[in-house]
């Protein structure tokens, strides 16, 4: 396995971010950021993607547990329609960066788009994930964290198997979602159906008696 980097700026503290459910027809993008000591070694760490389910889980309290100091944050659905994906995705950095215990130096981020946060200098790279331990970190973390929500999710709406497809545009999501409509929680500024005809979209998913979206302020996103 490639060993990735543990610095790209070589300064201390340096804060690796990511993100993970840009795609998703339903619930929060979730960020991560996080910062490793100098010392921080796991020849096991990589992108998520790269990473099994299981082997996700595994590094998870690793990080965790070494980290300087770690965050993650949310912007739900609502957010996402309002400003867009991409700019829902970098707010939730910006409230995981919020939330470290330690200010960064630097900041590093994987991809090619992000906005300055406070005065800190950064740089996006493009598959950080697969090349510095710190983002990787963040992506593991996101994703776990994420995963979490979905399964959380999925209890209030069995139909859609949020369980399993984490609400990824799946057959089989979308096939719910013509049967049995929308929920609170899916993003109505996507192609829910795939066809780009979302005012065609079924009727609304009957709501429970007194049932509100769960608040996802409320829900147990750790700080380190």
């Amino acid at each position: 396995m490639n060993r990735l980097k543990l610095s790209f700026s070589g300064v201390v503290n340096e804060c690796g971010c990511d993100e993970a459910g840009r795609g998703c027809l339903a619930g929060p993008v979730v960020a991560a950021a996080v910062i490793l000591p100098p010392d921080f070694d796991c020849p096991s760490l990589n992108d998520s993607k790269q990473l099994t389910e299981k082997e996700r889980d595994i590094l998870r309290p690793i990080i965790e547990n070494s980290a300087l100091a770690w965050a993650v944050a949310v912007v739900d659905n609502n957010e996402i329609d309002e400003i867009n994906i991409l700019n829902a995705s970098i707010l939730a950095m910006h409230r995981a960066i919020d939330k470290l215990s330690i200010c960064p130096q630097f900041i590093i981020i994987d991809g090619n788009r992000f906005k300055p946060y406070k005065n800190i200098p950064y740089q996006t790279i493009v598959k950080g994930d697969g090349k510095y331990l710190s983002i990787a970190a963040a992506s593991v973390l996101a994703k776990t964290h994420r995963d979490e929500i979905m399964q959380q999710l999925h209890a209030e709406y069995p139909l859609y198997d949020w369980s399993n497809n984490k609400a990824y545009p799946t057959i089989k999501h979308r096939r719910a979602i013509a049967e049995f409509g929308t929920t609170v929680y899916h993003r109505m500024s996507y192609d829910l159906l795939g066809t780009k005809k979302k005012e065609k979209a079924a009727r609304p998913v009957r709501k429970r008696r007194n049932k509100k979206p769960t608040d996802m302020s409320e829900l147990n996103l750790s700080i380190d």
